[in-house]
């Protein structure tokens, strides 16, 4: 079984990690535990490497769920769904830059107006229920002063 394995003549300790399929961290662990033999070292870098025969231990051990010191050792699947939604998916929300929010409220400064950031999201998002992307701010600016003074008209007939 130990003639199938496919080594090279050297490798890092990442790439002896990633061909037991673990973490560097928990690889370092098990070495640290003596499940996995320490790195060599390459005459000329000095790098820690694993040579062929370190890498068949490794690998066979991996493959055996049994340290190279005799111990039984038990290895996780790696999880292979990490990041994906497991419900129905919804459409993606519509997101509007802060940096449009702080534009409008320089803006209205510049013609005497206040509002807060909140204030200005919730305008945005009656008014663009589809989102504001690509809209000038100067033009939500216009839409929140023309939005005013219809509620100040209306409000002052009554």
């Amino acid at each position: 079984m130990i003639d199938n394995i496919v080594t090279k003549s050297a490798v890092s300790v990442t790439e002896m990690a990633r061909m037991v399929g673990l973490s560097r961290a928990r690889f370092y662990q098990l070495v640290r535990r003596g499940t996995f033999p320490p790195a060599d070292q390459d005459a000329v870098t000095a790098r820690p490497c694993y040579f062929e025969e370190k890498q068949r231990q490794i690998l066979e051990a991996r493959r055996r769920n049994c340290g190279v010191d005799g111990q039984p050792i038990l290895f996780y699947s790696r999880r292979r769904d990490l990041g994906t939604a497991k419900g129905p998916s919804r459409p993606a929300k519509p997101k509007v830059s802060s940096d449009l929010y702080a534009e409008v409220i320089h803006l209205l400064a510049s013609v005497k107006r206040t509002m807060t950031i909140a204030q200005v999201e919730e305008f945005v998002k009656r008014k663009y229920p589809e989102g504001a992307d690509g809209v000038a701010p100067g033009t939500v600016v216009n839409a929140i002063i023309e939005g005013s003074r219809r509620q100040n008209s209306s409000g002052s007939e009554g």
